[in-house]
Order: C-alpha cells, then sequence, then structure tokens
C-alpha cells in the first residue's frame, strides 16, 4: 500500500511540473504581450452599414411622384471613395420572395438626390379571404398606389434621410424605419372621409400585425389573436372608417408578433384628395415632448391617448420664444384610461413652440395645427426624441412662395446647434452646393426659429437638405422643420435623429450581458 501511495505522489508531482513548464514556454512565446500593458479598450460605437426605410405611397395625389433621399453625412462631401449603395424598389401587393428591380440606384454619400418615381398602377391589398381580423372586428383592405423600399449599405446607410414627395415637389411624409411598434393618434372618423393604414414588410419572411384602436368613447373590444398578414415585401392597406365611424378622436397601436413592419396613417376629407400623413408617435411615456409647432394663426389642438387602464392627470408645459409656461386649459388636464382624447388650446395659436407634457401615467400625444394639403384635416407634429448625433430633414424648399423653417427647443438645458444647408448649385454636379454653417444657441426652456435658404448658387426652386447636429456639451434638442407655401402651412416634420454609428454595450466577463 505504502509503494502504491508513494507512486501515486510521484506522478501528481510529475503532473504538475508538466503543467508548469507548459505556461512557461507559452510566456516565453509571447514575450511582448507580458509587457504590453493594458490592452485596448473595445470601440463603444459601431458604424452603420446597413439601413432600411420604407414610403408608403410616393406621388400620392398627383400624376407622378418624387422620392427624396439623402445619404447626408453632417459634415459636408463624404469621400466618394468610400464604398455603398442606396437601392430602391417597389413593393406590391402581392409581396414578393425578394426585393423588386431596383428603380434607382445611388452611390455618392454625402449628396441630395430627387428622383421621379412613377405613380404604381392602382392594386388591390386585398387578401384572399377579402378581409382581415383587427382589434373590434374585421377590417377590409383597399386598393394601394404602391409604397418603395430604399435599402441601403455602406456609407450610403449612414445617416440615411429618405422622404416621399407629392405634386409640386412637395415633401407629404417622412420615409421611416422597419420596427414591431408603432403609435398613431390623430382626428376621428368623424369629418373624414377616408382613414387608411399602410402595412408595409420590407423583409424577405411574412409578417404578422396586430391592431390595438383607441377612442375617445374607450377601447375597441376585440380579439386579437389572428394577426393581419403582410407577405414578404409586401404592402397591404386597410381601411379603418368603417370600424370607428363616429370616432372624434382614434389611437392606433400597431404591432407585430412575427416579423417588423413599416406603418404608415393617411387621414383625409375627401377620398379623391391627398389628405395628411400623420407622423408617428413616441411609445406612451410620463414626459413627452412634441416639437416644430409654427407660429401661425389658426387652430391648435392637442390628442392624447392613455392606453393603460388607470386615468391619466396631464399637465401641458408651452416652451416658446418668450420662455416656457402653462397655456390655458393646459393644467391638470384629467384623462380616462383606455381612450383618446382631444384637448383645445388656442392660446398656443401664433407661437413657434414645442409641447411638453408630464402625466402620472404613461400617455402618447400628437398636436394639430391648422393647414395642410387638399383634404387634410391640418398639419401634425407628433411626440418624438432628442436629436442625437444629428438629424437629416432631406426635403427642403424655398424662394417663389415657399419658405422653410426650423423651430428648435431646448426644453430642459441650454443648447447649441450646428446647421448646414446642402444643396444643388446650378449647372453642377447634384450636392456640390453648401452654405457655410451657422451655429445657434437655444436658452434653457426657450424656442429659437430659424429660416432655411437654399445654399448660394443652387437652381430654382431646387430642394436642399438641412443638417442639424448638437454641439458638445448641449442639453436636449428637439427640432420640427415647418413648410409653407403661398401662406398656408403645408407640412411640419419632426426632425429624428439620423445616425452614422450606433452604441455598443458593454462588455462584461458575465453571462448576464447577453441576456434580456
Amino acid at each position: 500500500m505504502r509503494g502504491l501511495f508513494g507512486k501515486k505522489l510521484v506522478i501528481g508531482a510529475l503532473v504538475i511540473l508538466a503543467l508548469g513548464a507548459v505556461y512557461a514556454l507559452a510566456g516565453l512565446s509571447h514575450p511582448v504581450a507580458l509587457a504590453a500593458g493594458r490592452p485596448a479598450p473595445p470601440p463603444r460605437r459601431a458604424p452603420v452599414t446597413t439601413a432600411i426605410r420604407a414610403c408608403p405611397s410616393p406621388g400620392s395625389g398627383g400624376a407622378g411622384g418624387v422620392a427624396i433621399i439623402a445619404a447626408a453625412t453632417g459634415t459636408g462631401q463624404a469621400s466618394l471613395a468610400s464604398a455603398g449603395t442606396a437601392v430602391v424598389s417597389r413593393l406590391s401587393a402581392a409581396g414578393s420572395a425578394s426585393a423588386g428591380p431596383p428603380l434607382i440606384t445611388l452611390s455618392r454619400p454625402g449628396v441630395l438626390t430627387a428622383a421621379a418615381v412613377r405613380t404604381a398602377a392602382a392594386q388591390s391589398g386585398l387578401p384572399a379571404s377579402g378581409s382581415q381580423s383587427a382589434a373590434g372586428g374585421t377590417v377590409l383592405a383597399g386598393p394601394s398606389r404602391g409604397g418603395v423600399i430604399v435599402r441601403a449599405t455602406g456609407s450610403m446607410a449612414r445617416a440615411l434621410a429618405v422622404e416621399q414627395t407629392g405634386a409640386g415637389g412637395l415633401p407629404t411624409a417622412l420615409c421611416n424605419s422597419p420596427g414591431t411598434d408603432f403609435w398613431f393618434v390623430g382626428p376621428g372618423q368623424r369629418g373624414l372621409a377616408s382613414l387608411q393604414l399602410y402595412l408595409m414588410n420590407t423583409d424577405g419572411q411574412p409578417a404578422d400585425a396586430e391592431i390595438d384602436i383607441y377612442t375617445d368613447s374607450g377601447p375597441l373590444l376585440g380579439s386579437t389573436d389572428t394577426g393581419i398578414a403582410v407577405p414578404a415585401h409586401g404592402l397591404l392597406v386597410q381601411s379603418l372608417a368603417k370600424l370607428v365611424h363616429g370616432s372624434r378622436v382614434v389611437a392606433l397601436h400597431v404591432r407585430t408578433s412575427v416579423g417588423r413592419l413599416v406603418a404608415a396613417l393617411r387621414e383625409t376629407n375627401s377620398a379623391s384628395q391627398q389628405g395628411a400623413w400623420l407622423p408617428a408617435s413616441q411609445p406612451p411615456a410620463r414626459s413627452l415632448v412634441l416639437p416644430g409647432l409654427p407660429a401661425s394663426a389658426g387652430r391648435r389642438e392637442l390628442y392624447v391617448a392613455v392606453p393603460g387602464a388607470g386615468n391619466a392627470q396631464v399637465k401641458v408645459t408651452a416652451v416658446t420664444a418668450k420662455g416656457s409656461y402653462q397655456p390655458t386649459g393646459g393644467g391638470g388636464i384629467d384623462l380616462p384610461g383606455g381612450s383618446a382624447v382631444l384637448v383645445p388650446l388656442p392660446s398656443l395659436a401664433g407661437a413657434a413652440a414645442a409641447v411638453r407634457i408630464a402625466s402620472d401615467v404613461p400617455v402618447t400625444a400628437a398636436m394639430l395645427a391648422s393647414g395642410g394639403p387638399p383634404g387634410a384635416p391640418g398639419v401634425f407634429t407628433a411626440a418624438s426624441a432628442p436629436i442625437e448625433e444629428q438629424g437629416v430633414i432631406a426635403d427642403n424648399l424655398s424662394g417663389s412662395g415657399d419658405a422653410s423653417t426650423l423651430v428648435l427647443s431646448a426644453p430642459r438645458a441650454a443648447a447649441q446647434v450646428r446647421i448646414t444647408e446642402e444643396g444643388t448649385a446650378a449647372g453642377q454636379q447634384p450636392g456640390t452646393g453648401s452654405q457655410a454653417a451657422r451655429v445657434i444657441s437655444i436658452t434653457a426652456k426657450h424656442t429659437v426659429t430659424v429660416r432655411l435658404h437654399a445654399p448660394s448658387g443652387s437652381a430654382a426652386r431646387s430642394p436642399f437638405a438641412v443638417v442639424i447636429t448638437p454641439l458638445a456639451g448641449s442639453g436636449p434638442v428637439y427640432a420640427g422643420r415647418v413648410l409653407v407655401r403661398s401662406g398656408t402651412v403645408e407640412s411640419i416634420f419632426p426632425v429624428l435623429s439620423s445616425l452614422t454609428s450606433v452604441p455598443l454595450p458593454p462588455v462584461r466577463d458575465s453571462l448576464a450581458t447577453v441576456l434580456p
């Protein structure tokens, strides 16, 4: 036994010596690593290399359409050697396994391009069964004019901004990224001839959407177990007017159980007229900011959705050039849970402003001002996030009766932004015209308006892009672009962040890092 025990000790000692030799040799084979000091920290941001946008109906209301695409970088002309393309293809009612043939292909980053997109012939978005279920009952699908997808890669994906335009080159809607959750709040069916929800699938797999609907009478009850199927690379248009008949206010929550979609909502007083595209609102939260209210006369109506069961107590603050204050009718507003409510705020007429909402329960909201194209109930802005890195508005117009204005608001701390206009120089290649950058300071809890101009030498009535970049140390900045034609406010576009890079989560020595 003693001999056996001794042999085990000898074997154990030999194993330990062998392992020590292996580690010693490993150290000798990498002498530099031992003296290199701390390893380089992992990157905190990654460049954007792909981006997708979808436009519901370029050219709606006119014989032809124009899609405006700006791959802006915020620092002027990007290197033309940087690889990347932006390809425009059409969506179809039937869908397809792959994207349709390219209509337009762009490969110059930092260049604003106004491209004509022929309006697709009207085609049915009606599924084979004739209708589909949604919250509250059956929703009928109707004819669509066909939307488009913009797929960008490489340098063309960074800070991508896409808008659709209609007759006369007027921008009609922002073209958004695919997601799984969209909110819309606005006027209900009462007084409207048409209320259409566009569901666009930009991916190669089918998607299922569910719609929760709230009105001033409360939520529309019904099963959402059977989702609305949208085929791959397909477009489905749902007519909601009959479903929300008689409503004064409507709020839609569009979410997917499978896949991703881009949702867009169109409202019109006349089925034969263009009407207005409502901007998507931020998800419900206790604090919201609605930017870009114009300094024009007319109605000011706040539309608020309270999706939860609990009642909401809401306080409204106007952030104006004269400071922040509570407008008449903006304090202590009690709203029932599970409903969508209209709050008139006529005292805000004539003041360029942002509206800040504080609530004790999560809500979402949009704001209406007088104006809009033929058939529109008004022009809209919606709750949006502050600008991160930079914001880009692709299609701006000035001169010959057109005026574009930025409404910049700093509802909390003081802010500074750099504004650069990029246009098309007369007789030169697109994107070669550039206005000298301006730095704009915004006092805390105030709003500033900035008139936009096409760069010197731009062709008459040619569109130009504007890039808004918050400077280091700036407080949160919210912005909206107001476009006026012949004295009428035609549109308000909340300025969304257009990123060139995305933040990366920190890497930790734990499996919890990858857990939800």
